[in-house]
């Protein structure tokens, strides 16, 4: 019994020694590298990436605080790399190279001023340059953030001015106003803090021509879609904007150059734009002038309703299918006009537009009947 007590204890003892032997080093033999670093001004660098890479390749990141110190910790003996990534630099700055011990903190601290400011002044110049058009950016980002903003409002308001009572209309049209000004001056703000070269000229124009034409404020608003398509000559989008308020400005063959540009940068939405050239001519009661670019925008997009509507009810407005016989207004309606109101029909069935459309041709086949206009007589009206 006594030797089998000896023979257990000695397993005991020779087990501990075991662990004892494969447990991990004491973090007393880690040691470390820490410091502080000042940026090109000597002021302290936070928030600066740090890196210690050791003599296998392995690499450890760290940033400096608020003022600037940093520390790695846990590291195992030997050689290592203290390397930082500068601004504007394609490869990284070799700090130095230190030896760590066990137990043993090892200083690396890093002035940048006395390091690269003072030996390099370009350098610095450089980067000076890059942190103001940095900040210019974030200005010009807060100014053109708010004027988008603003144009939102200034649709909404809009739109409550289209449903305004009338003893309302005055303030809605103020507001409206009001937001155009306060819009296109954010967007001027940002221009302002961009470069005169900046690639994003163009937004600046197209944002304060959008103000400017929900106002109504024609001139300003074409001038600044010119400048926009200028800055921007392949954006259809712009050109097809300019044509609307041209055509509402009663600048037709103007707005004709501008829809047809339009479409030719963008054939896949040139159905858009000559449908807009004539929803254009409709608004402004030009009704006879919008028969053909609504010929175009429905030959190349045959199945839009609106487009075919506007098109029979532009067609039924023409003058010159009116003719006076004696006492009656004699109406020959232009080939098309009934395919038309009845192209909407079947494309829109049960919509607005639909409905509209049967009106249309109610009115049209009471038309070709004949309106007499005797004095005293009234309007004979039949069906053909």
């Amino acid at each position: 019994m006594a030797k089998f007590f000896k023979a257990y204890w000695l397993a005991v003892m020779l087990m501990f020694g075991l662990a004892t032997w494969f447990a991990p080093r004491a973090s007393a033999q880690d040691g470390g590298i820490s410091g502080t670093v000042l940026d090109l001004d000597g002021k302290p660098w936070g928030d600066f990436g740090v890196t210690v890479e050791g003599e296998q390749g392995n690499k450890l990141n760290t940033k400096t605080d608020a003022n600037g110190r940093y520390s790695f910790t846990g590291l195992r003996s030997g050689n290592y790399k203290v390397s930082v990534m500068l601004p504007l630099q394609k490869e990284p700055y070799i700090a130095g190279q230190v030896k760590v011990g066990g137990g043993q903190t090892v200083p690396v601290d890093l002035n940048f001023q006395d390091l690269v400011a003072k030996k390099n002044p370009e350098y610095v110049a450089a980067i000076k340059k890059q942190a103001e058009e940095g900040k210019k950016f974030s200005g010009m980002k807060v100014h053109f953030e708010k004027g988008v903003a603003l144009l939102t409002e200034e649709r909404a308001a809009k739109d409550a001015l289209g449903k305004a009572p009338a003893d309302q209309r005055d303030a809605a049209k103020a507001k409206v106003a009001d937001l155009a000004n306060q819009a296109v001056a954010e967007f001027q703000e940002a221009q302002k803090a961009a470069a005169e070269k900046d690639p994003n000229q163009h937004l600046f124009w197209a944002r304060m021509g959008e103000a400017y034409d929900l106002a109504n404020r024609n001139d300003e608003a074409i001038n600044a879609y010119q400048q926009a398509v200028t800055a921007k000559p392949d954006n259809a989008g712009y050109y097809n904007n300019l044509g609307n308020v041209l055509a509402r400005a009663g600048k037709i063959e103007e707005a004709k150059a501008a829809y047809t540009k339009s479409a030719e940068l963008d054939p896949a939405q040139a159905g858009l734009a000559w449908r807009n050239f004539g929803i254009s001519l409709y608004q402004a009661g030009r009704m006879t002038e919008a028969i053909e670019p609504l010929k175009k925008a429905t030959e190349i997009d045959p199945k839009n309703a609106q487009g075919w509507y506007l098109l029979g009810t532009c067609m039924v407005a023409d003058p010159s299918i009116y003719k006076q016989q004696g006492d009656k207004i004699v109406v020959t309606p232009t080939p098309g006009t009934a395919e038309a109101f009845q192209k909407a029909i079947e494309l829109d069935p049960n919509g607005a537009i639909g409905a509209q459309a049967k009106q249309g041709l109610e009115q049209l086949n009471q038309l070709t009947g004949g309106i007499d206009t005797k004095v005293g007589s009234p309007a004979k009206k039949k069906k053909p």
